[in-house]
């Protein structure tokens, strides 16, 4: 619906504002809405927000918005950008990419219906620099900046109130698009993150143009071309060819012809729609390019070239069937089957390249046709050698030819026809389907409707396929004109007819205009349509028309071109002529070629051949120049645009930024002493607005203490602080403690005494931050495991010592405490100070938006399965991540006691999962075996799922910690099978006992804790440790290969299910690691790689009928167990073709993004068994599906904290995310009434309480007072222990507000005498409520006596308008931002001291007012007596919100004082020591100086950050990645979950050549080369120094462009970045007029 401004439409208007602070807002006025919005992006994470609030977000026009954001200066913006679309936007790391559209021309203004198609005419990507440190190499920067100057302009386009993804007229809304053809997906979805879907247009890649005829008294009417090219296999000529692993082929574009007569408004308006498909050949094949101008050569690949051929072809079914659309059309028949014709225009001659294709073309149908997925298509294929016939017959014949071929497939597919009516009354009256649709105001009445699809291809889909596809859309153009009553007919002189438009048809048959005299009707009977002839008064079935359908397919060429008036034919050349140079520019970097035929209807045909000869040489040098050169810079720019292969292109950005919640209603919940003492100072610090800032502590204090109350609860990872010193560096604080909890009383010790290294002024430091970690796992694991033991990494290929920290999505309060770099009583400055974290979506959850609904439904299942789950056994106290609800089998029973020696039997069968699907693959039973008075031992399937998946539960008994002791003696058991009697443990068997510990849910530290009760140290466990160093680095390498190619492949099988309701599933998952128990069936499998186990335990057999599949390299059948998972095919042809040196990752990873070749063609299908598999090949696996296991106890940790949070704020009572979203509807309604256009100042998330609040058993939460009205259950309440007598709530509000008063709502239950508390309310702006305002003090007795209403319990079903509340009034507003109520239960009567309003009504009542004497006063469940207690429902704090805080007068001269008091100049200097010697030991992570004799004593040492990023990809996806751009249910990931930190130490090798410790640093995250300086803890005088790095090495790696010098020097598994190279100079202080060279 379009909105209007002065009269005129309103036109969408986008204004991108950069202030002088450097913060960007997006000013966005759109055509469809009223209002404005105004959408901020975070300078440091690039975060998009947006808050839905009026006044601050959202603005009733562009002028107001603009007022509030510059504060009515204009001077204060440092760059204006104006645009008429958002194209879409992405944070990268350091820079956040905001593509706009700045010019935009319209090409199809007039749609039936309404609508108008714009072509992005110009656009512009404004490069946004964040001020986050994300380790970010150049190489990744590079790429964003080639992904920034991706070409844009003419070649998208876009509609802003229609989907035109689909055949006209689409029956979906624009929020709801095929993904198939939008190319900015990726780009728009952090605007559906917010819900505002619609500011960022839905693009199209392609070509889209109407042309208009008639006028002047004439008919009008038009033609319009529109060609979507498909998403599905992007990229350039000789780099996406044939078919992929999504199903799709290189080039593939849908066309669609629309004609429709142009009427006036309150007109009903006829069109038809003709759609065609191009693409390249659906095999698997390419072209190797010569570098000379040699013809490429083809190849066809061959191991089965036809895969994904079926899906191809189903695709097109389900788009063009009519059984299909869901839409009947009376009077046309609904065929069973759907025609795809093929017309085939390659070379097929003796000695042509393009034979190959041909060939194998037939073969491929032939092949589909023989799969019998498709009963219902028939698909037909033509070859038609165009070229030959051109050369041989001529072009004329070749048209002549051409239409006789298609004459019989086009009558048969035929075209869709129907009529727009304005009005949904007028289309209640059409004849035909009717289609309406909620973005315009009527609908459609479809008459007939396409079935089937024609097709055309040539070798590139490119030349011939343009003038073919012209030539077939010309012959159904000229119907279409027909049947719309368009006369194209020439009379005698040379002239047309007049147009004249019949509006009533025949349903789908010829129409013609009618004769004077006739007129059309429809039976009663029959349905079908008749004719009157009015002259003779006859009827007849037969149209009058001496015209008949498709009658230009009869013609020949001579024929068509002298009996059709030609001004149309050529206007229609023309539009293709554009489409074919938009088609090849996209594809190959250049214009057509041999598109001289298209105007071969011109009078200047011959001119045209004439000149197209040169213009084809040209255009031929200049392809192979764009083949050679730029293709690859082209492709890799496709990919980043789709937000695809990113990991390969920018491996260290996530595809989910952290958020700034330390900013905007943030504050400090302590003042902070200053010696320049300002209003603004301490908000300063928190606020991007004045990155400048800097706070100078008053020197008396030993620690500077902050309290940071964060804008909204999250789960903090990240610290980020903004050096601010003067000249003297050394008044940055040295050292920092963090503190994290939900409120004041719970704040928990996250880092202790963490270094802060001296550096530059401006500079980011971003120290990581886990959750806290239980003293004794610390204890137990040890700091030890981040540390190389004897040279080797031991941690290298996964971490088995991970510690563990809390999760908690409710944390509200940060405290940090800075202590001084130097002793005594300094002054402390600091810079701002961010804390970046990962919220819930709160905002989404209360404000029933669609990602709310899906986030409550997803928690609400974590939260059915936690019941059926063991406790206890993480860090978290949560619930086993690996065991479902859902199963029968008793977990308890599968792990009973028993005495029974050595026997196996068959037990219940489980189902097994494919990971990366998570579809059920087949049935296999689970094996058992006991052992003499020990538990059972238990092995879940091999494949067996994953996180949240059916799995062994026990749903009967609930000791849990029985339950928990059952799987730690599990695990023993295993362990004890493992290791006695001498015998070896291999890497494999040591592997699979870690899969033990995840199934039964173990953690690290509770693994070694119950190794170390058995005498058995864990690290003679550690898989780490048992291979040799060689192999580990081998291993290491092939195991990240394979998180890569299994990231690939899951990619495109997400992308492939698009059009298709499911993606087949293969036979075994993506690992198949069976377990410890399982060998090998026997019987028919003739592999037999796992006949019998080495250890001790008893091995099972899975029996005869299990399935058995063929190895695709011996041939063999082989059983499940002795099969490899599918990685082991990618993986060993990856290692083939690196051997061959002739491909690259991408080139076999199934989706053809890259140079192709034969190797190319080898995808991950089929099954290899483990006797052909590579030793290394199948350790890799391992490790990749340990490292998966890993993750997923990760994200099951995260979830479970997600569920407790929502628990610990609303609980989740009510059975369905609907009947919440119901209730949080009712109680917005009620909120509304309540505060009669005031605002809701205390609702959480932005509210929050300062101390924890006791709390009842049952009760509901303490936050749930805080949350929306209608979030919980609607007779829930909050209640206070018995005998509890008075509660003090401390509330913190959203912002500094202006409040009026309070209100309480009523509890369910009613109040009765005895739990009538006495309210009294404190306000202020510090915690401690002592230097607060008293508010007043309300006695509740004397309104609860006089209310009966409020003494009487609530109807289950009573949601009234207004709910049952008691209103506290002030006075006078007050401006604070902390309410203090204290509810006190009186001991005796007491007088009341204020007035009390109940409702809308001010009553005042004295103590002497007694309770009446009431029967129904008892009628309830009222606590009473030794029973009684404090309790309510809500409250809500009322008022209005301070928008802005006004500036202090005095900043400047502040800022004056500040400023000169830092110039001071520095007490001492850095002054460099130079080493005699530097020797680098263990892959260069050590590095030893030797020092001169006579070297000053040491003060510290300067150290360059590393050039190193950290990838987002450690190992394969699993199944709960269902879709890619949002993986995970709570965004937080493996990387902020478990942060990788490095260390560096330095020790001091004295004359004794002992070695003494002198300090370890933990390295906060700067960017690359950054000089940080590192003192010691004293000065120290030494001959020799060492540096040792240490940490998670393993989590680095180098800059996907890497050009570091040593990068091949260094025979190293680690990233070439990771060393001490060049990188450490140690330093002495001295005197500032001392000579030496500085630092």
């Amino acid at each position: 619906m379009a909105f209007y401004s002065n009269g005129l439409p309103r036109e969408t208007s986008i204004v991108v504002i950069e202030l002088e602070t450097s913060e960007f807002y997006i000013v966005a006025s759109l055509s469809t809405r009223k209002d404005t919005q105004v959408i901020y992006v975070d300078p440091t994470t690039g975060v998009l927000s947006h808050l839905g609030r009026v006044g601050h977000d959202m603005f009733i026009s562009e002028q107001e918005a603009i007022h509030y954001i510059t504060n009515g200066s204009r001077l204060l913006c440092k760059r204006t950008t104006y645009a008429k679309a958002i194209i879409g936007y992405q944070p990268l790391g350091s820079y956040g990419l905001l593509f706009v559209a700045t010019k935009l021309t319209p090409k199809i203004s007039c749609f039936p219906g309404g609508g108008c198609v714009y072509t992005v005419s110009e656009s512009h990507c404004i490069k946004i620099q964040l001020q986050n440190s994300q380790l970010q190499g150049k190489g990744e920067i590079k790429n964003i900046m080639e992904l920034s100057e991706n070409d844009i302009d003419g070649k998208y386009y876009f509609c802003e109130t229609r989907d035109i993804t689909r055949p006209f007229p689409s029956r979906k809304v624009l929020q709801n698009p095929d993904a198939e053809f939008v190319w900015n997906e990726w780009l728009s979805k952090p605007f559906r993150d917010l819900g505002l879907s619609q500011h960022c247009v839905v693009l199209l890649q392609g070509f889209a143009v109407c042309q208009s005829f008639g006028g002047s008294g004439q008919q009008h009417w038009m033609v319009a071309l529109l060609a979507r090219r498909s998403r599905l296999h992007p990229g350039t000529r000789y780099l996406a060819r044939g078919i992929n692993s999504c199903f799709s082929t290189g080039n593939e574009v849908e066309c669609e012809q629309i004609v429709w007569i142009f009427q006036r408004a309150d007109q009903n308006v006829p069109f038809s729609t003709y759609i065609w498909r191009r693409g390249t050949i659906p095999i698997w094949w390419g072209a190797d390019l010569k570098l000379t101008a040699a013809e490429a050569e083809i190849y066809v690949s061959s191991q089965d070239p036809y895969r994904g051929s079926v899906e191809y072809y189903e695709r097109l079914s389900r788009r063009y069937g009519i059984k299909n659309m869901d839409v009947t059309i009376p009077n046309q028949k609904n065929s069973s089957i759907i025609p795809i014709l093929c017309m085939n225009l390659l070379r097929k001659g003796e000695g042509k390249s393009e034979s190959i294709l041909v060939e194998h073309f037939e073969e491929s149908i032939n092949y589909v046709r023989t799969r019998g997925k498709l009963p219902d298509t028939r698909i037909h294929l033509i070859n038609y050698d165009w070229h030959t016939t051109v050369k041989m017959k001529g072009e004329q014949q070749t048209i002549e030819e051409i239409w006789k071929k298609l004459k019989g497939p086009t009558i048969s597919i035929g075209f869709c026809e129907g009529n727009y009516f304005p009005t949904r009354q007028a289309l209640q009256k059409g004849k035909g389907a009717i289609i309406p649709n909620d973005n315009i105001e009527g609908g459609f009445c479809l008459r007939s409707l396409q079935n089937g699809v024609i097709r055309y291809n040539c070798a590139d889909s490119l030349d011939r396929t343009n003038a073919a596809s012209f030539f077939g859309a010309l012959q159904v153009f000229a119907e279409q004109c027909s049947r719309l009553g368009i006369n194209l007919e020439k009379n005698d002189f040379g002239f047309s007819q007049t147009n004249s438009y019949m509006e009533s048809s025949t349903f789908g048959g010829y129409t013609g205009p009618l004769p004077t005299g006739w007129e059309e009707k429809t039976d009663a009977v029959t349905g079908k349509l008749f004719y009157i002839n009015h002259n003779t008064r006859t009827t007849t079935w037969e149209h009058p028309s001496s015209d008949k359908p498709w009658k230009r397919f009869d013609m020949s060429f001579d024929q068509f071109k002298n009996s059709t008036i030609l001004f149309p034919i050529t206007k229609l050349s023309d539009l293709f002529l554009l489409a074919g140079d938009i088609h090849a520019t996209l594809y190959t970097g250049s214009k057509a070629m041999h598109s001289q035929i298209l105007n071969i209807f011109s009078n200047d045909a011959g001119k045209f051949k004439q000149l197209s000869v040169a213009q084809n040489v040209k255009i031929t040098v200049q392809r192979r120049f764009q083949n050679h050169l730029i293709d690859s810079s082209r492709q890799k720019q496709l990919e980043m645009f789709l937000g695809v292969r990113l990991f390969r292109h920018i491996p260290s950005v996530s595809l989910h930024s952290l958020q700034v919640v330390s900013r905007s209603s943030a504050c400090f919940l302590k003042p902070i002493t200053s010696m320049f003492p300002s209003a603004n100072g301490e908000p300063s610090l928190l606020s991007f607005g004045r990155k400048d800032a800097v706070w100078v502590c008053t020197p008396v204090a030993d620690v500077l203490e902050l309290f940071i109350y964060l804008a909204e609860p999250c789960h903090i990872c990240q610290l980020l602080l903004r050096v601010a010193h003067g000249v003297e560096d050394s008044t940055f604080p040295g050292r920092v403690d963090v503190r994290a909890g939900n409120n004041l009383d719970g704040l928990k010790l996250i880092l202790e005494s963490d270094c802060i290294p001296k550096c530059s002024n401006g500079t980011n430091l971003v120290i990581p931050l886990s959750g806290p970690v239980s003293p004794e796992d610390l204890a137990i694991t040890g700091t030890g495991a981040r540390f190389l033991a004897d040279g080797n990494l031991s941690s290298l290929l996964y971490d088995f010592e991970e510690l563990e920290g809390e999760l908690n999505f409710l944390t509200r309060v940060v405290a940090l405490t800075f202590y001084p770099s130097v002793p005594g009583n300094t002054p402390i400055t600091i810079g701002e100070i961010e804390v970046l974290g990962v919220s819930l979506p709160w905002r989404s959850i209360f404000t029933n938006r669609e990602t709310g609904s899906k986030f409550i439904e997803q928690v609400q299942k974590v939260s059915r399965r936690a019941k059926f789950s063991v406790p206890g056994e993480d860090a978290n106290h949560s619930n086993n991540p690996f065991l479902s609800g859902d199963s029968d089998l008793d977990y308890s029973e599968s792990m009973h006691k028993g005495s029974v020696s050595g026997s196996v039997e068959q037990n219940k069968v489980n189902p097994v999962f494919d990971l990366l699907s998570g579809e059920f693959l087949f049935e296999q039973p689970a094996v058992q075996s006991e052992m003499p008075n020990e538990a059972q031992n238990w092995t879940p399937p091999s494949g067996v799922a994953l996180d949240f998946i059916d799995e062994y539960v026990n749903k009967d008994s609930s000791d849990e910690l029985s339950k928990g002791t059952v799987g730690v003696e599990h695990y023993l058991n295993c362990a004890r099978g493992l290791t006695d009697k001498g015998h070896k443990l291999s890497f494999a068997e040591a592997i699979k006992l870690e899969v033990e510990r995840f199934y039964v849910n173990l953690s690290a530290a509770e693994r070694d804790k119950a190794l170390l009760s058995v005498g058995v140290d864990p690290a003679t466990l550690d898989p780490n440790r048992l291979l040799s160093k060689s192999y580990t680095a081998e291993l290491y390498k092939f195991a990240n290969r394979l998180a890569l190619l299994g990231q690939t492949a899951f990619e495109d099988k997400i992308i492939a299910s698009i059009g298709l309701e499911s993606v087949k599933n293969d036979a075994i998952d993506f690992w198949n690691v069976n377990g410890l128990l399982e060998t090998c069936s026997g019987g028919m499998c003739a592999v037999r790689a796992e006949r019998k186990t080495t250890s001790q335990l008893p091995s099972a057999s899975l029996g005869e009928k299990s399935l058995l599949l063929t190895c695709c390299h011996c041939e063999r059948k082989a059983c499940k167990v002795c099969c490899a998972g599918r990685g082991a095919i990618l993986l060993s042809n990856y290692i083939s073709k690196e051997i061959r040196n002739t491909s690259s990752l991408s080139e076999q990873s199934g989706s053809r993004h890259g140079r192709q070749s034969e190797g190319s063609l080898i995808s991950g299908d089929g099954v290899i068994c483990k006797s052909c598999c590579e030793d290394v090949i199948l350790d890799a696996i391992y490790v990749d599906y340990i490292r998966v296991l890993s993750s997923l106890r990760r994200r099951a940790r995260s979830d479970i904290a997600a569920k407790n949070a929502l628990d610990e704020v609303i609980g989740l009572k009510q059975g369905s995310a609907y009947d919440f979203q119901k209730g949080i509807q009712i109680g917005t309604k009620q909120l509304s009434n309540l505060l009669n256009q005031e605002e809701s100042l205390a609702e959480f998330p932005y509210a929050s309480l300062l101390h924890s609040v006791e709390t009842d058993v049952g009760s509901e939460p303490a936050l749930s007072l805080l949350s929306p009205i209608g979030s919980g259950d609607w007779l829930s309440y909050w209640k206070s222990p018995p005998r509890c007598s008075k509660v003090e709530f401390s509330i913190i509000l959203g912002s500094l507000s202006d409040v009026y008063g309070v209100m309480m709502l009523v509890s369910s239950c009613g109040y009765s005498v005895e739990d009538c508390p006495i309210v009294e309310i404190f306000a202020g702006n510090n915690i401690n409520r002592e230097e607060s305002s008293f508010m007043g003090k309300w006695d509740l007795n004397s309104l609860v006596a006089s209310n009966s209403e409020l003494r009487k319990p609530e109807a289950t079903d009573s949601k009234p308008d207004i709910p049952r509340n008691l209103r506290f009034p002030f006075k006078n507003s007050v401006r604070c931002r902390i309410i203090w109520i204290m509810l006190t239960l009186p001991l005796t009567s007491s007088k009341s001291i204020n007035s009390i309003e109940s409702g809308c009504n001010l009553l005042s009542f004295d103590d002497d007012v007694s309770f009446p004497q009431s029967n129904d006063y008892n009628s309830f469940n009222a606590p009473v007596g030794n029973n009684q207690c404090i309790h309510a429902k809500r409250f809500i704090v009322h008022g209005k919100s301070v928008k802005k805080e006004p500036d202090s007068p005095s900043q400047e001269s502040n800022n004056m004082n500040i400023r000169s008091w830092l110039d001071r100049p520095p007490r001492f200097n850095r002054l460099r020591v130079v080493a005699e010697a530097e020797r680098l030991k263990n892959n260069d992570l050590i590095l030893e100086q030797l020092l001169p004799l006579a070297t000053p004593p040491l003060a510290g040492f300067r150290f360059d950050a590393l050039n190193v990023i950290k990838p987002c990809v450690r190992c394969s996806p699993s199944s709960e990645d269902v879709d890619i751009l949002q993986s995970c249910l709570t965004r937080l990931k493996d990387r902020h979950i478990s942060p990788a930190v490095l260390y560096i130490q330095v020790f001091v090798i004295q004359e004794s050549r002992k070695s003494v410790t002198l300090g370890e640093y933990r390295l906060p995250e700067v960017r690359p080369g950054t000089a940080l300086y590192f003192d010691f803890p004293r000065q120290i005088q030494a001959r020799m120094i060492v540096f040792k790095l240490f940490g998670d090495l393993s989590a680095f790696s180098d800059d996907p462009n890497n050009d570091q010098g040593d990068s091949n020097s260094r025979d190293s598994v680690l990233a070439s970045g990771l060393s001490l190279s060049n990188r450490i100079k140690l330093y002495y202080y001295a005197d500032p007029n001392e000579l030496g060279r500085a630092i």
